[in-house]
């Protein structure tokens, strides 16, 4: 059915506002490049990319009678703060599981950023040792089974909420604000950038764009450092979100794209073209990235505007997803 019949539960201002960044177009000598800000399109906790996620979910969480909102993700889970917020705001209770993703020697790593802000909201913060995968967790089904066990009623919401059935629907519809913001602006954006790593940005994106009349490419640059498993979680959830909102057709595989070379070799451990990235856009247009997620998206940006990857006539659209609260625990790396 089309997206316009799924019931959406609003958390969001409204269509996050689509700036130019003239002087990093400048610097870069190529194309024009533009930012969708969903690091602003909410008041809950600072919003971010997973709010919008959310807004998709919590109708099937209310209508299931849910009394508390489970979910997972790294120490500095910019999701899990998102979940705590939004279970804040519904009055509801949230048990977040927070794995060791990222071997970073921050002492403050667990105290600062994202899970700070989520234990000041009240959220059931759970630390647990394990590593990263993007794959689902043991340790957040025994969190779901603790809370029926104490007579709660939980919701499960995977991790990115990406392996969720309703997962892909936020930017699904977010490809749609797109296309109203374009006609607003007289721009047609024919390169979208964003940041990949549980996937369901991304494959929103894609099943979303997928819809409209005019073709354009949607670029994931790989955060994950686990290409292979990426590359077929976007597929196989962009393809389900495809089925969801009715596109009516298979996706095509040249209609999903994940490319390497940013992420380094491991999730949330930033490298050289991350901190460039970060340190550039910065200092350019007072935007500030993560090491985690866009420093390492928009050092992809800069590579493929400059090696004319993306050619000079495009209009790049960069998907700012919200993930600065995280820096607080990388501090040493900007003394």
């Amino acid at each position: 059915m089309p997206i316009s019949d799924f019931e959406r539960y609003k958390l969001t201002y409204g269509p996050s506002p689509i700036e130019h960044l003239p002087r990093l177009t400048k610097h870069l000598g190529g194309a024009q490049i533009w930012a969708k800000r969903e690091d602003v399109n909410s008041g809950l906790a600072f919003g971010g990319n997973k709010t919008r996620k959310l807004e998709y979910l919590i109708p099937d969480a209310l209508a299931q009678g849910a009394d508390t909102l489970v979910s997972i993700g790294g120490y500095q889970s910019n999701h899990t703060r998102q979940v705590a917020a939004v279970a804040a705001k519904l009055g509801m209770k949230a048990v977040l599981v927070q794995e060791n993703w990222v071997d970073w020697p921050d002492a403050l790593n667990d105290r600062v950023g994202n899970i700070q802000l989520s234990r000041i909201m009240g959220a059931d913060v759970r630390l647990d040792s394990a590593g990263f995968d993007i794959g689902i967790r043991d340790s957040w089904k025994k969190a779901i089974a603790d809370v029926e066990a104490a007579g709660g009623k939980p919701y499960p919401i995977p991790a990115g909420a990406s392996e969720h059935k309703l997962g892909g629907l936020g930017f699904a519809n977010w490809a749609y604000e797109v296309q109203e913001q374009e006609r607003e602006l007289g721009v047609f954006f024919d390169t979208i950038i964003v940041c990949t790593v549980t996937g369901s940005t991304h494959a929103g994106m894609i099943a979303g764009f997928a819809g409209q009349d005019k073709p354009r490419r949607v670029i994931g640059i790989d955060a994950s450092a686990t290409i292979e498993k990426t590359r077929d979680q976007v597929a196989r959830i962009a393809r389900n979100t495809a089925e969801l909102i009715g596109l009516g057709r298979d996706l095509r595989d040249d209609e999903i794209t994940v490319l390497e070379g940013w992420a380094g070799d491991y999730y949330g451990i930033p490298v050289a073209s991350t901190l460039d990235a970060i340190h550039l856009v910065g200092s350019l247009e007072g935007m500030i990235t993560d090491t985690v997620y866009e420093g390492k998206s928009m050092a992809g940006l800069i590579d493929l505007v400059r090696e004319r990857e993306i050619p000079a006539t495009s209009n790049v659209l960069f998907a700012h997803l919200g993930g600065q609260l995280s820096l607080s625990a990388y501090s040493a790396l900007f003394r």
